[in-house]
């Protein structure tokens, strides 16, 4: 298959897809690996990233620079001797160029085809104005009115209106138009967190997910991570308020201020800042790509630290027309 390396040909039982991305609060990609990982599951393909990713920089490391390698996009699979259905999952350290993102699905979408796949799965963040101590709800989007009553049976609230971004979203939008039938499940992530791991709602999509499709997964490891992450931001918080002795919500301001720190404590992820430093190098050959730009700072509330560098786009073009 041509820009995939399949290692090996595994006999799988009406298998369902299920794909991951790095994005907001990780929770995504997180619950996608915790999955691969706590299933055992086994890679056996991977795709080729020469055609969907650019470098970008290199890395220093003790006084060294080298290339960084590439994003990687694994296949790995999992046979559920308990049900009817067994695993592919897919996981991409990053997401491709916007450009390259159709073609990026339906590499994916070729190999689970050959597999018989008829249903994809993937996971997304929801911010909402929640308290991170708060257990995380979880929304579905699906590809059809009968999925979607399948799904109402679980508990889970139904998302009537909106986009979900990125590849997480826009995946299960090119499976539909490729016949398949799916759906995403969407965990809630406080407003002012969006920028650091919230492994709270990647175990609340994945346990939606293993009553969904009757696997029994192990959360030891997930909620033990959570507890750590919500005493993180718990010491963060008291650190922020000393002095408060106003009780209740978090305002917008309180919120603005939190966001700010935690990005000052947190890195984006690796994915977004290649995203980010795409977009820049775009802007710079098309400078209306930088209301793009200025959406994605704004999103991630990182537009201060790249204030410089976006302004300068506008100082170069200026130069370039005198």
């Amino acid at each position: 298959m041509e820009g995939i390396i399949v290692t090996k040909k595994p006999k799988l039982k009406d298998p369902c897809l299920i794909c991951a991305w790095p994005g907001m609060g990780e929770v995504a990609f997180k619950a996608a690996s915790y999955l691969a990982n706590t299933l055992k599951a086994v890679e056996f393909a991977s795709i080729l990233p020469q055609d969907y990713f650019y470098l970008t920089g290199s890395l220093v490391k003790n006084g060294i620079l080298d290339i960084p390698k590439l994003p990687s996009g694994k296949f790995y699979y999992w046979k559920n001797g308990a049900g009817k259905n067994d695993l592919i999952i897919f996981i991409s350290d990053a997401q491709p160029d916007l450009t390259k993102a159709e073609d990026y699905c339906n590499k994916i979408i070729s190999l689970a085809k050959s597999f018989k796949v008829k249903s994809v799965i993937s996971f997304a963040a929801m911010p909402q104005a929640i308290d991170h101590t708060q257990q995380p709800g979880v929304w579905f989007v699906a590809t059809s009115p009968k999925v979607s009553n399948n799904l109402k049976k679980f508990n889970l609230s139904v998302l009537l209106e909106g986009q979900i971004s990125g590849m997480n979203g826009l995946f299960l939008g090119v499976a539909k138009e490729k016949g398949l039938e799916g759906f995403c499940l969407l965990g809630e992530i406080p407003l002012y967190t969006i920028q650091i791991d919230n492994p709270k709602a990647s175990y609340a999509v994945l346990e939606a997910l293993s009553k969904i499709l009757g696997i029994r997964i192990g959360f030891t490891g997930l909620v033990n991570q959570a507890q750590t992450m919500e005493g993180e931001i718990n010491k963060l918080l008291d650190y922020l308020k000393i002095g408060s002795q106003a009780a209740g919500p978090i305002s917008e301001e309180e919120i603005e201020k939190i966001k700010k720190s935690l990005g000052q404590l947190t890195k984006l992820p690796f994915s977004i800042k290649e995203r980010i430093e795409q977009l820049f190098n775009q802007a710079k050959a098309d400078i209306s790509k930088a209301r793009e730009l200025k959406a994605e700072l704004d999103k991630w509330s990182v537009y201060k630290e790249y204030e410089d560098r976006f302004l300068d786009l506008f100082k170069k073009k200026k130069d370039e027309n005198n």
